[in-house]
């Protein structure tokens, strides 16, 4: 646990991620790892309820110039694994067993919105639903995720 007044070192990570303040203890000593980095993934509301980010279709493109597939679940699946993460609590966490997608729309530029809305919380798993919208509301692809919780191993080797 860190104290309020010395930042962590994923500090400036956390807060270009749009982190909230109140959950900097829980990532501090990870981020948000490299590849939310990379896909330029941003969070606007963060609860085991409700999860939401924006990222930027420039950057994440496949060959024919639209927002490649594995982008979407890239999206999907960190904001289920978040919301997730956030729901197992301290001293637990959660680990993805199953993934999938729909696309339903491509977009060639712009920002995708995913909303991640919770299906089942419970004590062992958690499922999430992770909608995909362009900046007009259209849906583009519909994403789901189911986490084990499972409590932290001292023992583990990670």
């Amino acid at each position: 646990m860190m104290d309020n007044f010395t930042p962590g070192p994923f500090t400036d990570e956390l807060r270009t991620a749009g982190i909230p303040d109140h959950l900097h203890d829980w990532l501090g000593a990870f981020g948000v790892g490299t590849l939310v980095v990379k896909m330029g993934i941003r969070f606007l509301e963060m609860s085991p309820e409700r999860t939401v980010a924006t990222m930027p279709v420039e950057g994440n493109t496949q060959v024919a110039g639209i927002l490649h597939g594995g982008a979407h679940v890239v999206l999907a699946e960190t904001l289920g694994s978040f919301a997730a993460g956030m729901h197992a609590g301290a001293g637990r966490h959660a680990l993805g067993i199953e993934v999938s997608a729909t696309h339903h729309r491509a977009i060639a530029g712009g920002t995708v919105t995913g909303t991640c809305t919770a299906i089942h919380l419970g004590r062992t798993v958690a499922t999430h639903e992770i909608v995909m919208t362009d900046e007009k509301g259209r849906r583009l692809s519909t994403a789901r995720i189911t986490n084990l919780l499972r409590d932290n191993d001292a023992t583990a080797a990670g």
